[in-house]
């Protein structure tokens, strides 16, 4: 007569089991075996999409474009940034001006004049992105104090709060008839966002009243028209 030990049979009975499973049991089985989808997920169990990427990297530059133009570049450029979807990499443009008073034939006169006739103020994430679309805009020259091999210098801090604080600002002025310098001549601007600065006359706009002279702003030299009053000889 042969006999089984029925730690034999125990073991037996538990192998058959594992290679046979129950039909709930191989269910189980299969739904711990499917891989969960990787990533976060939505409520209908779909994986969440991935928010836009936005940058902190924005920064304030210089950008030469053609002088009595400003205006129209500056709405074309922002057309191009929404129609090429890079809203991530923009903040804002600038053109500096001032609001002047003035006396002309006896009445107070106020007037906006642009601070750097032929400039723009961007505040932008310099990538190869922003520069093809600054340089394939009609009208923009180029971004001041860059180069082939190197990218330009962005504003100071010092340089950025000096610009937003004279944006608007109301200068008062008068109206001086003849001006008492020449082109060539070294001059001192007396009055207005520049004061104390020194430059060189470039141009007389006696139509304007006014004279262009060269500043060196940004550590740059750059064209300014001022009225007569704002400026007096070296």
């Amino acid at each position: 007569m042969v006999t089984t030990d029925a730690s034999v049979l125990n073991w037996e009975q538990a192998r058959m089991a594992e290679e046979n499973p129950k039909p709930e049991e191989q269910s189980d089985v299969a739904a711990e075996g499917k891989a969960a989808p990787e990533g976060p997920q939505e409520g209908n169990g779909k994986p969440a999409e991935a928010a836009p990427a936005t940058s902190a990297n924005k920064q304030w530059y210089v950008v030469k474009v053609q002088s009595g133009r400003e205006e129209s570049i500056k709405d074309a450029i922002e057309r191009r940034v929404k129609i090429e979807g890079l809203q991530d990499f923009f903040g804002q443009i600038i053109i500096p001006v001032e609001k002047v008073t003035e006396m002309r034939h006896n009445k107070r006169v106020v007037k906006e004049r642009k601070l750097y006739p032929g400039y723009l103020m961007v505040e932008v994430e310099y990538n190869d992105r922003i520069l093809y679309l600054f340089r394939e805009t009609s009208g923009v020259g180029d971004f001041v104090g860059g180069g082939v091999n190197h990218p330009p210098q962005p504003m100071s801090p010092h340089e950025v709060e000096r610009m937003l604080g004279s944006q608007d600002k109301l200068v008062p002025g008068q109206v001086i008839s003849k001006p008492r310098f020449d082109r060539g001549d070294k001059v001192k601007v007396k009055d207005g966002t520049f004061a104390g600065m020194e430059g060189e006359v470039k141009d007389l706009l006696e139509a304007k009243g006014a004279v262009r002279v060269e500043l060196t702003i940004f550590g740059r030299p750059v064209p300014v028209e001022l009225e007569y009053w704002q400026v007096e000889p070296v």
